[in-house]
């Protein structure tokens, strides 16, 4: 299977889309992938606002955490990105960031976020 990419709006299939098929052909492996043979619907994490770390568009890790699109929010400051400090440190937020420090600035009532990405 390969990556989800921005591509064309059309596909040329190496199959018929509409032939049926029996599941119990499918092949089962060790591997620990996901396969998505099928989608119909919106996606969350694509078609809805969606923290940054969770985009399907630019896969965190294997683009820059910098880039977006236009449905992302900062996981920090929970506004549409980019914010204020999105290139400072916000665009490297996610849920499973390791040793996070979010406090409360009191005299502006905002999140202040620092965090060390070394290990990454």
């Amino acid at each position: 299977m390969k990556t989800f990419e921005e591509t064309e709006d059309c596909f040329i299939l190496d199959f018929d889309p509409f032939d049926s098929f029996d599941i119990k052909q499918l092949s089962l492996s060790d591997e620990k992938d996901l396969a998505i043979i099928h989608e119909t619907g919106q996606v969350a994490c694509r078609d809805y606002p969606h923290p940054r770390h969770l985009c399907l568009n630019f896969p965190f890790g294997s683009t820059p955490n910098a880039t977006h699109c236009n449905l992302c929010y900062c996981y920090v400051c929970d506004k549409p990105v980019p914010c204020a400090q999105w290139m400072s440190s916000h665009c490297n937020a996610s849920a499973e960031s390791m040793q996070r420090k979010v406090t409360m600035t009191p005299e502006s009532e905002s999140f202040y976020y620092d965090c060390d990405y070394d290990h990454l």
